[in-house]
């Protein structure tokens, strides 16, 4: 799938997803405290890479972070705008950023690469590098399963991944990997598939 294609797949599908997810309270309470104290320990400017309708960014900046998102969907960003005006949205590829070498702290990746083809996964790694200073971490969430296999996400084509699958890449693009969690959801969920995440520094 490329990335016209997930963006229409997004676009079409932006009011439904909003009117299901569209407050951050009805996101897992996992996810907020994991979030939470993930932004907490950071410092510096963050990134929302693929903000969605932009609540992941108005939890950062309510921590107290300047923070920026970034989507394919036009829809999700002229939403963000409207509904958090006070925050800065811009319309376009985290695989290709708008930002200066060194200049993010953070960079929150919640569920925002399981649409980029696993090939293509390094490439976006090492913009995530070139934009985050030393020192500075990313956050990703994602589906845990059989790495790269794709399934039939309720949007648009998504991949599974696993740590080891994603360590090397992480390696070989300037990170260690420093945290790793996994979990089965919980009936209060929207999703069923196992969560995982992992924090990783740039080194």
């Amino acid at each position: 799938m490329t990335e016209a294609g997930v963006a229409h797949a997004y676009d079409a599908r932006a009011a439904e997803y909003i009117a299901l997810l569209g407050e951050v309270d009805r996101l897992a309470a996992q996810d907020r405290e994991e979030i939470g104290a993930w932004a907490d320990a950071a410092a510096g400017r963050m990134l929302d890479a693929g903000c969605g309708p932009g609540l992941w960014t108005r939890f950062l900046h309510d921590r107290g972070h300047d923070v920026l998102g970034v989507d394919l969907s036009q829809r999700f960003v002229a939403h963000a705008r409207t509904q958090h005006s006070h925050l800065e949205f811009v319309h376009g590829s985290f695989a290709e950023l708008p930002l200066p070498d060194g200049s993010l702290g953070g960079i929150l990746a919640w569920y925002s690469l399981i649409h980029t083809p696993p090939d293509d996964v390094p490439s976006v790694l090492a913009e995530f590098a070139r934009v985050l200073a030393p020192g500075g971490s990313i956050l990703f969430g994602y589906f845990d399963g059989p790495a790269r296999e794709p399934f039939a996400h309720a949007v648009t084509t998504a991949y599974f991944w696993t740590l080891d699958a994603l360590a090397p890449l992480l390696a070989d693009a300037g990170f260690t990997v420093a945290a790793v969690e996994r979990r089965d959801r919980t009936p209060d969920e929207p999703s069923t598939r196992p969560h995982a995440s992992l924090t990783a520094v740039r080194r």
